[in-house]
């Protein structure tokens, strides 16, 4: 079993990025050892394409690209993080009656603490941030 493993994918700032994010980060998770159709891998599915269409959406062209990254720690926790290159920190917005977005972030957390994680933010060097969901693993990986 290996301590750590990584995987990574850095992808254009376009709509047609969510589903390939989400697709790279489905892949890994089954190559890792979580099937599938497992409602654990919903969530993260979720969270990806959450966490991407914010690293889209709220860069206002400020971020040509995002870079999903993965990491699983010794089996027990999975990192998954959205980094962009624009300086603002995620906000949720309020929800107005008739409000279509806004409500990402709020999906995001609630997704982290059901499963129990949690959700951070932390600032890279270049002036970006990453958004990072930290969760328990909650599948073995095959030996």
């Amino acid at each position: 079993m290996a301590d750590r493993r990584e995987a990574s994918i850095t992808l254009p700032s376009e709509p047609v990025s969510v589903p390939a994010a989400r697709g790279h980060v489905s892949q890994v998770l089954t190559e890792w050892g979580l099937a599938a159709d497992a409602e654990f891998a919903d969530a993260v599915r979720l969270v990806v394409s959450e966490l991407a269409t914010n690293a889209i959406q709220h860069t206002l062209g400020q971020s040509p690209t995002f870079t999903v990254d993965l990491r699983l720690e010794r089996e027990e926790r999975l990192f998954l993080g959205v980094t962009d290159s624009h300086p603002r920190r995620p906000r949720r917005l309020p929800a107005a009656v008739q409000q279509d977005n806004g409500r990402g972030m709020a999906i995001i957390r609630m997704l982290a603490v059901e499963c129990g994680g949690r959700l951070s933010v932390t600032p890279t060097a270049d002036g970006g941030k990453t958004v990072w969901i930290e969760l328990p693993w909650k599948a073995s990986a095959p030996h």
